[in-house]
């Protein structure tokens, strides 16, 4: 095996041309650096220096390591800046599970944010819903997940998790256009208890928001139709077979045909995001440096956020697209 330190003091005699000058180079004494040489020769098997006298020429083989030491060298260095900036948290991989919303409005930018500012720092993301990416954060599938607050979640004063909230968003009716609602400018849950729901399944914690929000109306709704996909529930509410709530980023962008978004008055269901890692993992400066962009995030959501209505999600007042 050779030593990297003394393909240094071979660089160095290649680079200075003599004993003394590569010496001085390196802070050593000329002794040291012949010591170095000569264990350097006795290591690769191959005499490496022509000694004539005082004068030192590189042999042939010598001159070849000498090349390959360049190389080596500058690619020790490289290591050495990777790792230091590892540990300020500037480079490495974080593998990010979170809901498809989340990723559009908060996960996709952070990412963006990063590669500008620590192009070194690479975000792989694994698409699951909120109440998937907590069991994956715990079996150490991923680095860190992006959730909402669900019943059966683990909660924050869970021992496995560290929790950082990132944003909470209200949750809108979604109506045929031609619905007795549809000219409101508002809608009550309770306006809704004798209608046919269209939900997410059983499981997902969107879906418990809803429940929750019809109990505390007074009833249980009748879940007439089921979907994860927000824009086949928006669908199904503009074919006219039942109503919904949305999470209004989930709006944003939809196409929306014979179906109306009215914002839900009094207290409108919410749910509440949050960022997940396992518990001491927030201090690892790559995660922090992870979750600081995902904050940036979530906080630009705040200064941008609209309600129904916004341009381009086909929500005007009023107004079917």
């Amino acid at each position: 095996m050779i030593d990297p330190r003394r393909l240094r003091v071979l660089r160095a005699l290649a680079d200075h041309g003599t004993v003394t000058a590569a010496a001085r180079s390196l802070y050593l004494t000329p002794s040291a650096v012949s010591q170095q040489l000569a264990a350097l020769e006795s290591e690769v098997g191959q005499p490496l220096l022509d000694r004539r006298g005082r004068a030192v020429r590189l042999t042939a083989a010598g001159e070849i390591l000498a090349s390959h030491a360049s190389a080596v060298l500058a690619q020790l260095e490289r290591a050495e800046a990777d790792l230091a900036a590892c540990a300020s948290g500037a480079a490495g991989r974080v593998v990010v599970a979170a809901f498809a919303t989340a990723i559009t409005m908060v996960v996709a930018p952070a990412i963006a944010d990063l590669r500008a500012r620590a192009p070194k720092v690479e975000v792989l993301v694994r698409d699951a819903e909120g109440h998937a990416s907590l069991p994956l954060l715990l079996a150490g599938e991923v680095d860190m997940a992006i959730a909402m607050d669900y019943r059966g979640a683990p909660g924050a004063d869970d021992e496995r998790l560290a929790r950082v909230p990132l944003y909470a968003e209200p949750f809108d009716a979604v109506l045929p256009a031609t619905h007795r609602l549809a000219e409101e400018d508002g809608v009550a849950v309770g306006e809704l208890a004798a209608e046919e729901w269209i939900t997410p399944w059983p499981g997902n914690p969107c879906h418990d928001v809803v429940q929750l929000a019809c109990e505390n109306a007074g009833f249980q709704p009748r879940v007439a139709h089921s979907s994860d996909d927000f824009r086949a529930i928006c669908a199904l509410a503009g074919a006219g077979v039942g109503v919904a709530l949305v999470p209004r980023s989930a709006l944003r962008g939809v196409e929306l045909r014979d179906a109306v978004i009215r914002p839900v008055t009094g207290r409108p269901p919410t749910r509440r995001v949050f960022a997940a890692l396992r518990r001491g993992g927030e201090r690892h400066p790559l995660l922090g440096m992870t979750l600081d962009a995902l904050r940036t995030a979530a906080e630009a959501l705040d200064e941008r956020a609209e309600g129904p209505g916004a341009e381009g999600s086909g929500t005007g007042r009023g107004e079917p697209v």
